[in-house]
Parts: structure tokens; C-alpha cells; sequence
């Protein structure tokens, strides 16, 4: 089978003609990287902790599982706060990214996750004896959320070059 070429005639990726075409560079950096890439990772990580966190718990039943999932939660939830707040910024900011279909669906699903994470925490804060089994549902749905949300985010990054540090423009 033939390896298929996805360079255009002039020897350019899609990738780069599309950035040639539309800017999508970062505006919200700091020394030339992107702080909305740099930021997602935390919130990723707390809630994919809290959902092992929810599944030791319910394994061992040790109330310490209780204590480390709410801050776990209260992370996952704080962290993705601040990486929305970046990220709007980014779609308000950059015509590039706004117009890209990605770009929406990557916004809508991360609210919808970090609403789901302001859920979670609240009920390990205010409802510690309902995290089995609300708590671990909620965990689960972040992080299948997660997946969503990163999905798109990775198109966004390798379809259309979005916050990549070359700029087309040099």
C-alpha cells in the first residue's frame, strides 16, 4: 500500500497552509508558550487522581481515601477554573481559533467538565457520606469528560496548529 502524502503541491503540511491562511497563534503566552496548554495538565491530572481516588475508597473504605479525594476534587475543580479563564481568553482574542469549529466544541465540553468537577468537590464538601456512589459517578463522568474535552483540544493542536510556537508569519 502506497504511504499517503499529505503535502500539498508546494511541499507544505495542511497544517502549515491552514496557519499561512488563518493566524491561530497563541496571544495569551508567557515567553512564547502557551499558558492555556500549559494549564490543562492540572486539571487533567486532579480529576483523573480523584476518579482513583473514589476507586480506592470503595475498595479499602478508609475514611483518609475521603479527605484526599476532596482535595483531589477541590484541585481538579480550581485548576480547570483557572485554564477556562486562559482558554476564553484565547477564543476571544484570536479570530484564528474562533473560527474553528474545534475550538467550540473543545470550550463547551471543557465548561461542562469543570461544572461536572464543581459538583464533585461540593459534594465531598458538603455531602461527604453520598461519594459512594455520587461522588464516584460524578468521577467517572469528569473523566470521560476529560477524554472529550482533550479530544478536541488535541485537534485543535495537531489538525488545525493552534498555539504551536512557529508562527506562520516569520
Amino acid at each position: 500500500m502506497a504511504k499517503k502524502d499529505h503535502a500539498g503541491s508546494n511541499g507544505k503540511s495542511e497544517v502549515l497552509l491552514e496557519l499561512l491562511r488563518l493566524d491561530a497563534g497563541s496571544a495569551v503566552a508567557f515567553v512564547g508558550h502557551p499558558i492555556h496548554v500549559m494549564m490543562v495538565h492540572f486539571p487533567i491530572a486532579f480529576v483523573v487522581a480523584t476518579l482513583g481516588i473514589d476507586v480506592l475508597y470503595w475498595w479499602s473504605g478508609d475514611p483518609f481515601w475521603v479527605r484526599a479525594g476532596l482535595w483531589a476534587a477541590g484541585f481538579a475543580f480550581w485548576s480547570g477554573v483557572g485554564a477556562s479563564l486562559v482558554g476564553t481568553g484565547e477564543i476571544l482574542l484570536v479570530r484564528g481559533i474562533r473560527l474553528r469549529e474545534a475550538s467550540w466544541s473543545h470550550a463547551v465540553a471543557a465548561m461542562t467538565l469543570v461544572a461536572i468537577a464543581g459538583a464533585n468537590w461540593g459534594v465531598r464538601l458538603y455531602y461527604p457520606g453520598q461519594i459512594l456512589p455520587h461522588g464516584l459517578a460524578l468521577s467517572v463522568l469528569a473523566s470521560v469528560m476529560t477524554g472529550f474535552a482533550g479530544w478536541h483540544g488535541g485537534k485543535l493542536v495537531f489538525d488545525h496548529g493552534v498555539g504551536i510556537l512557529v508562527s506562520p508569519k516569520d
